[in-house]
């Protein structure tokens, strides 16, 4: 056999692409240990010199293999030894690039996650959290759409949610929708913080003292037990109700607020001290959250420092420290971030367990497997013949390899709908080598005068008019579902496009060789 006649300047850029691919995909073996997914500022293990870029590939995050001498080879290891750690001991981490040390608070501010087995993404609907989506009440500019997410952004972020994605969509009719995914986060989480507007204001009577943004608040406690914390819990009529407390700093700005309005207020002697006639109130998108007692001494006083407090209820008391955790750090994301700039409607919210996105995941891979080996059954009945149906198998099989490899280098998700578009761009992909291979077959039997070469243009020519209604059929899918099947479309029109233009001409020279 002679294999020079096989390399082709098309063949070769079918192995080229390949290559390629493959190197995109980088796909490891190695997956003991847990890999880090995201570093929270200000905490133990940034302080440390442990840092996170979100532009790394999956298979090139940092990997922590040993936590104070013990191995850590997965998720469960991970949670068993730090559980095991008490507070404000010493924490030595190891990792696949250096070792750091560290006192461990609270926690240590790392998340992670079971290490990538590839570069390839996944969305939402195979590795698990809460996709919603969002509509805003009225008509908004691209510059307040923007304004919106990076504002959304940075409260989740503050929240403690980083693996996150919003995005625009718009509808063919021209909505706009906000598309918020969260890997890991439950529904509740998210709903309860994009759900609202977020509008935090404290009001003495009528008058507003401070909003919620970094206009009015310079600073807020978090992650500090002497300035932040759950400060009592006392058994009530129907469970448990503990109370929260954390400090504040108000701008000179809000604080000669303060000093006006409390200037015109009387003062009040109670049973347990001297206060000022009114409380300062504080409102969440006007519902009252607490009310605060003011002392006489801070009246006409430019206060900077403020403390703010609130309840949380449970029928367990864990369950009330649970519900005052809660409501803490959804009030301090608040005043850090202050409020979106619109209020939103929830239009649709799905949420994924990490366990059923990991029965999606491998779900999918077999459906791909099982679909090549359908194809691969049926072309064998339709020609009995290896010379032609291996070909084509291993054809359907690189443009699967490259739609991949492609995705891993841009870092585009694959999701379900994803998936669909492979299986969909395989499928038509076949159809076109059936095409290419009639063709040459036919036309050998026939002893047409044409050429192998002739009759590949006329083979081409029909897969060329598929290809083109094919993409214009997959446009409008873009924004159809408030761009929910952009996966699809996005897969289908990659998958024939690589088709069309890099696997298909490499076919036909081989099935031409073949054929000679």
């Amino acid at each position: 056999m002679n294999i020079k006649k096989y390399l082709k300047f098309r063949v070769l850029f079918l192995l080229f692409w390949i290559l390629i691919s493959i190197i995109a995909i980088n796909p490891k073996l190695d997956t003991e240990g847990v890999a880090i997914k995201a570093v929270e500022k200000n905490s133990s293990a940034s302080s440390a010199g442990i840092n996170f870029d979100p532009s790394t590939t999956l298979t090139s995050r940092e990997i922590i293999k040993e936590i104070n001498n013990q191995e850590v080879k997965d998720l469960q290891d991970y949670a068993k030894i730090l559980s095991s750690i008490n507070e404000s001991s010493v924490v030595r981490i190891k990792t696949d690039k250096q070792e750091y040390t560290m006192l461990k608070q609270k926690d240590l501010g790392l998340t992670v996650e079971k290490i990538s087995s590839s570069n390839v993404r996944r969305g939402l609907d195979l590795q698990g959290g809460t996709r919603v989506v969002l509509e805003p009440q009225e008509k908004i500019t691209d510059q307040e759409v923007k304004d919106l997410i990076s504002t959304m952004e940075n409260r989740l972020n503050v929240y403690g949610l980083s693996d996150l994605k919003i995005k625009q969509s718009n509808d063919i009719s021209g909505n706009t929708f906000i598309i918020v995914e969260i890997a890991g986060a439950s529904k509740e989480e998210v709903k309860d913080l994009i759900a609202s507007q977020g509008k935090f204001e404290a009001r003495i009577g009528n008058e507003t003292v401070f909003s919620g943004g970094k206009k009015d608040v310079t600073f807020v406690c978090r992650e500090d037990g002497t300035c932040s914390g759950i400060r009592q819990c006392e058994q009530a009529q129907s469970g448990y109700q503990c109370v929260f407390d954390f400090q504040i700093k108000l701008s000179q700005e809000a604080a000669n607020r303060h000093a006006d309005i409390t200037s015109k207020l009387d003062t009040n002697l109670t049973g347990t001290g001297n206060y000022l006639s009114k409380p300062l109130d504080l409102y969440l998108d006007g519902k009252l959250v607490d009310s605060l007692q003011i002392s006489s001494s801070l009246k006409g006083q430019a206060a900077i420092d403020i403390s703010i407090s609130g309840p949380g209820v449970g029928v367990a008391r864990d369950d009330a420290i649970k519900d005052a955790t809660k409501n803490m750090n959804k009030l301090q994301t608040v005043l850090i971030t202050g409020s979106l700039p619109t209020k939103l409607n929830i239009v649709k919210i799905d949420s994924i367990s990490p366990v059923l996105g990991e029965a999606f995941t491998k779900n999918a891979i077999s459906i791909i497997i099982y679909t090549i080996l359908a194809i691969a059954l049926v072309i064998f009945i339709r020609y009995r013949d290896l010379k032609i149906s291996l070909p084509i198998i291993l054809i359907s099989s690189s443009e699967v390899l490259i739609i991949l490899g492609i995705a891993a280098s841009i870092k585009y998700n694959i999701d379900i709908a994803a998936i669909a578009g492979i299986i969909a761009a395989v499928g038509t992909g076949v159809d076109d080598q059936i095409i290419i291979a009639d063709e040459i077959i036919s036309g050998k039997k026939k002893k047409e005068i044409l050429s192998s070469k002739e009759q590949i243009k006329r083979a081409f020519f029909i897969i060329f008019v598929a290809y083109a209604t094919g993409v214009a059929s997959m446009i409008p899918l873009f924004w159809a579902g408030a761009g929910l099947f952009t996966g699809f479309a996005v897969t289908t029109i990659l998958g024939i496009s690589i088709g069309v233009f890099i696997t298909r001409p490499a076919f036909a020279a081989i099935v031409e060789n073949l054929e000679e």
